[in-house]
């Protein structure tokens, strides 16, 4: 009878169609999740050691997986940026369009405007902050080597920035320091800097505490 040798065929297709199944999902994997199995940008700065890394949530490899909006929330001294972004409405801009930002700190923000000019940008002059935050973006994912070498950038405000490497820091418009510099994110590089780019005055006080 040839049922036995039929069974063993069959048997032998299976684990082949097994197998094959098992390659093809390693090699593609889930489209719907990031991943996070990718090795991580070398930031470097010294603001770095501040911000999450190894295992912590929100370290380096993890952010290199996900959409820009998504990264930002995870990073503890960009909460200002991120939300200017949220309320002028470029922030959905950015996961379709590869993007490097010069993100500043919460405490870059809190140098350079009172509380009234910042409320009056938030709630009513989002023009105004749509164009404070164009300063700092530029069009494409450039490293920091990138820009260093480039010498200058352009900024989606129509400004072209300086870009000056020293022993001790790359600077942008001969004022603003990268502190924690080549994050990645889906489509993005985020460079975290000192100071608020662009050409609005400065209205805080300079005490560290915003002015009414």
């Amino acid at each position: 009878m040839s049922y036995p040798r039929t069974r063993t065929r069959l048997r032998a297709a299976a684990l082949l169609a097994a197998a094959l199944l098992l390659t093809t999902t390693a090699c593609t994997g889930d489209p719907d999740r990031p991943d996070t199995t990718a090795v991580a940008a070398q930031i470097s700065g010294p603001l770095c050691a501040a911000l999450p890394t190894g295992d912590e949530p929100g370290n380096p490899t993890y952010l290199a997986g996900q959409p820009v909006d998504t990264a930002l929330r995870w990073m503890p001294t960009l909460t200002t940026f991120e939300a200017a972004l949220r309320t002028s409405g470029l922030l959905a801009d950015l996961d379709r369009d590869g993007v490097t930002l010069l993100a500043p700190t919460d405490d870059a923000f809190l140098a350079k405007f009172s509380d009234d000019t910042w409320d009056t940008l938030m709630t009513r002059d989002h023009d105004k902050l749509r164009t404070l935050l164009k300063a700092h973006l530029i069009a494409g994912t450039h490293t920091l080597d990138d820009l260093a070498a480039a010498g200058t950038a352009t900024t989606l405000d129509g400004a072209t920035l300086t870009v000056t490497r020293t022993a001790a820091s790359t600077r942008f418009g001969d004022k603003a320091d990268a502190v924690c510099a080549d994050y990645q994110a889906a489509n993005a590089r985020i460079h975290i800097v000192n100071t608020v780019l662009g050409p609005l005055p400065t209205t805080a006080d300079g005490t560290g505490h915003r002015a009414h």
